[in-house]
Formats: C-alpha cells, sequence, structure tokens
C-alpha cells in the first residue's frame, strides 16, 4: 500500500488515515488509489466491524493537491472524464462497503475533502472542524459529491452549499445534517473511542444489513421499498447472532 494512507485495525475497526500532512493531505491519484486498496482490505477482513477515515496531521483534507489541480487544467476531455470517474468510484465503494464507514473529521474539510467526508456513513468532527464547499470560487462545480449531498441536506440547503462556497464550521455541519457528533479537542479522542468501541461491539450482521437496506430504498419506490424491507427483518431474524439476542433477552424477561 502506498506511503500515502496508513492502515492499521484497532479494536475491530480498521483505521485508514490519509498520510499528507505536509500537503493538508490533499487528494492525488496515488491517494485516492491507496484509499480504494484500504477499503478493499477492511472490506475482506473477517476482523473488521467499522472503517474510521481520518487525516494526520492537523487536517482532515484540504481537497484536490495543487499539481492535480495543473495537470487537470492540461487535460483533454476524455482524460477529465476517466480522472473524474475515478473518484466517483471512490465514493461508490464508500456507499458499497459492507461495514460503516466513520469519518474522523479534524481541522479543515474542504473541497474534495468535504465531499470525502460526505461520502462517509457517519461523522465525528472536533469544534474547531471547518467544512466548505469552495470549488465555485475557481469556476468549478463539487459535482461527484452531489448526489451524496442532496441526499443528506436536501436539495436547497446543498444548492447554497455549493452555489455560496462559504466555509462553515463544525456545529453549522451538524445542523445541515452533514456531521453527527460534535466534541472539543482537548475531548475529541477519548469521545471518539467510546465511540467507535460501543458501535464495534454491535453484531456485524445488524450493521451490515441495516447500511446496505439504507442506501437501497435509494432507487425502489415505497412499496418495493416495503417488500425489501420485509426481506431484510427475515435476513436478520435468521442469522446465529440475531437468534442469540433473541435468546438472551427471552432469558432475562424469565429469569
Amino acid at each position: 500500500m502506498s506511503d500515502s494512507l496508513l492502515y492499521e485495525i484497532e479494536d475491530r475497526v480498521a483505521w485508514l488515515t490519509l498520510n499528507r500532512p505536509e500537503k493538508r493531505n490533499a487528494l492525488n491519484g496515488d491517494l485516492v488509489a491507496a484509499l480504494k486498496e484500504g477499503l478493499n482490505r477492511a472490506a475482506t477482513d473477517p476482523e473488521v466491524r467499522l472503517v474510521a477515515l481520518g487525516g494526520a496531521g492537523k487536517d482532515f483534507c484540504s481537497g484536490a493537491d495543487l499539481a492535480e489541480l495543473e495537470r487537470i487544467a492540461d487535460m483533454g476531455e476524455e482524460e477529465n472524464l476517466e480522472d473524474a470517474r475515478s473518484l466517483g468510484a471512490l465514493f461508490q465503494q464508500m456507499r458499497r462497503h459492507p461495514n460503516p464507514i466513520v469519518g474522523i473529521v479534524r481541522g479543515r474539510a474542504l473541497a474534495g475533502g468535504c465531499g470525502l467526508a460526505s461520502a462517509c456513513d457517519l461523522v465525528l468532527a472536533t469544534d474547531d472542524a471547518e467544512f466548505g464547499y469552495p470549488e465555485v470560487y475557481l469556476g468549478f462545480v463539487p459535482a461527484l459529491v452531489m448526489t451524496i449531498l442532496r441526499r443528506k441536506v436536501g436539495e436547497g440547503r446543498a444548492f447554497e452549499l455549493v452555489v455560496q462556497g462559504d466555509r462553515f464550521g463544525a456545529v453549522e455541519a451538524q445542523r445541515l445534517g452533514l456531521v453527527n457528533r460534535v466534541w472539543s479537542v482537548t475531548e475529541f479522542d477519548a469521545e471518539v473511542t467510546r465511540y467507535l468501541t460501543a458501535l464495534a461491539r454491535k453484531p456485524t450482521s445488524a450493521l451490515r444489513l441495516t447500511k446496505g437496506l439504507l442506501y437501497e430504498l435509494d432507487g425502489l419506490d415505497f412499496d418495493a421499498g416495503v417488500e425489501r424491507s420485509a426481506e431484510v427483518n427475515v435476513e436478520a431474524r435468521m442469522t446465529e447472532e440475531c437468534r442469540a439476542g433473541v435468546r438472551r433477552f427471552l432469558d432475562k424477561s424469565n429469569g
């Protein structure tokens, strides 16, 4: 795996850490490829129940690397389309990943970095973290994140966020629905550990079935969604984890 991404497992959590602190963990082709490789590794590791995605140093991710932007400026249409599809494939991979992906955001998460955080299933942030989609100032469109963003915050808010391009804090990001929990810098590490530990203790089958159903419902109408939900309900009932959980509950109730 590339040096631009660190991979380690701790207490059933696969930690993927963007490792370009001198570049504020800016995205380039090498880092995107390393993220895909790391996610594939976590998906096939039976020890892993969660993925935690963070950044080394002070920032989560500042967006595209300047050298990458210079390269894009000289690309033709076909090359640009191939490059854009590569980042889009990363977002698709995150959504289809069997395990929940938790973004761990310190410092800045801007442009493509904010898109990367938005693509996580859950986001935990320090109270001084900064978010934003400032691409409009370059005459650019944060197009690849829009499919995710409009689902998370709604059409009107999504449109305003990308056409204004302003930065906003973690508390505002939580109000908008982009961040799940916000903690002070001094408490952050301990609170993140508690949060991830508690989530990783949940039955793996329940976590995976819940994530899969949540996103599968995007493409279904109401009746089809209810039918698919019934099928997943049965899948969950048939797992040994569910059966064991029901037995424990009944034993307590009858004890």
